[in-house]
């Protein structure tokens, strides 16, 4: 730059506009909460990086009941397993050991027994 170049800083943008700031309101769905009796829960098997996760839910819970029936089934099943969303993870094929264990809690399933 030779000297005594000015500078032009307002190209495409003028600095006397107020800059907005866009924040991402996260919407949360309504749900009804469900006695055990009530809910209708279904399984899904995934393939996560060749191993196998089962998927049970929706729940329709408080976060805090259902952040402690994951914890007994982690320690009832011997498993690690998470919760995502309405649905909770389980690490390996454990469909028919959960499906006995949440029957005895009254929880109920879409499909019989095959």
């Amino acid at each position: 730059m030779a000297r005594g170049t000015k500078i032009n800083l307002n190209i495409g943008a003028s600095f006397q506009e107020e800059w907005q700031q866009v924040s991402e309101v996260k919407r949360e769905k309504h749900i009804e909460l469900l006695e055990p009796k009530k809910h209708f829960l279904l399984f899904k098997k995934e393939r996560r990086k060749a191993k196998l996760v089962t998927l049970v839910g929706p729940f329709a819970l408080e976060k805090k009941t259902m952040e402690t029936l994951l914890k007994e089934l982690k320690k009832k099943l011997g498993c690690g397993g998470s919760i995502k969303g309405e649905f909770m993870e389980f690490q390996g094929d454990l469909q028919l050991k959960l499906r006995e264990y949440l029957e005895s809690e009254d929880f109920r399933f879409k499909h019989k027994k095959q």
